[in-house]
């Protein structure tokens, strides 16, 4: 791992994260099976937020964006929960994790301004997204990982990541490629 990296590493925990590391970009594959999980439409956001699918391209366009990147970060917010399901503990955590995605991906973009940074579930910049009126702040909308058809839970394996921290735990997975 080179200096700017471990540069990025620590700027990701200042802003807030809990773990951060290295990802390789040739490590991602696109899965039909993670995009047709949006497609299920269990969040209410498939065909109704510019970066959700399928506004956020098909698959093969969501591939052929990543491929242009050679660096990537990993970035994680894991939340103790009270309880087996603790629905204030995962909202307070995904606030958190929220905030912290904001915060790095707002300075990271000031040296790499074409970062394509992917979070954890959607947008959520507005309230309620625009579409299908123009998005409002596109230079600062972010699609999801799932949107682009990552598999989460193979990504932290194949970069050496934990994704699972043992019960009554939750954790956000987010990525940076630059």
């Amino acid at each position: 791992m080179g200096k700017e990296m471990e540069k990025w590493i620590e700027k990701a925990k200042e802003a807030g994260f809990t773990c951060a590391g290295e990802l390789d970009p040739a490590t991602l594959q696109v899965k039909e099976m993670v995009r047709d999980a949006c497609a299920a439409d269990k969040c209410g956001a498939y065909g109704h937020n510019w970066t959700c699918p399928p506004e956020c391209g098909t698959l093969e366009e969501c591939a052929q964006r990543m491929k242009k990147y050679q660096r990537g970060i990993l970035l994680q917010t894991v939340g103790k929960l009270q309880k087996d399901i603790d629905t204030k503990g995962y909202r307070e955590t995904e606030e958190h994790h929220l905030e912290a995605f904001r915060k790095f991906t707002k300075e990271i973009r000031k040296t790499y301004p074409d970062a394509l940074c992917l979070g954890a579930g959607g947008c959520r910049i507005c309230k309620t997204c625009a579409y299908p009126d123009p998005c409002r702040f596109p230079e600062q909308a972010c699609s999801s990982m799932e949107a682009y058809g990552l598999f989460v839970t193979q990504v932290c394996r194949d970069n050496q990541m934990q994704y699972y921290y043992g019960p009554k735990t939750i954790a956000y997975t987010a990525c940076v490629l630059f």
